[in-house]
């Protein structure tokens, strides 16, 4: 069953045109973002607003259906970064140039590392960005 028009203009209304892993805009992306389960439907995951998240293509095709990864400092399983139930601040934050995630907990580290979020093309529009004062984001 598809995700019913009003939660997914909800769902995109609440992240305010970015991206809830690595916090791209959708105004500066080539591609329109996708409504992500953050608990996949593949494991039962339901199209409440709760398990709803905003997602650029990378983030939404590198999560696919994972709900977990290794945290590369630790290498014990963590669970992934849930914006519903977790401040993005509070497992992440940028790098002294503003242009890289860091992962400050095992969540965090996993998520960055299993979504890619310091990959070529988002590091790219990130610089573009803050050049132009549009990152970060003002609530990071």
């Amino acid at each position: 069953m598809p995700i019913s028009t009003a939660n997914r203009r909800l769902a995109r209304k609440r992240a305010g045109g970015r991206c809830e892993y690595c916090r791209c805009p959708e105004s500066h992306s080539t591609q329109n973002f996708s409504v992500d389960h953050i608990w996949p439907q593949s494991l039962e995951g339901d199209d409440e607003l709760t398990n709803l998240a905003l997602a650029c293509q990378g983030c939404n095709n590198r999560k696919y259906n994972k709900t977990g990864a290794h945290d590369p400092v630790t290498g014990v399983e963590a669970p992934l970064f849930d914006p519903r139930r977790q401040r993005w601040v509070e497992h992440f934050r940028w790098s002294d140039d503003k242009l890289r995630v860091l992962g400050l907990t095992p969540t965090g580290r996993a998520t960055v590392a299993a979504l890619d979020l310091n990959r070529e093309g988002v590091l790219n529009l990130r610089d573009v960005l803050l050049l132009r004062g549009f990152h970060p984001p003002d609530d990071d």
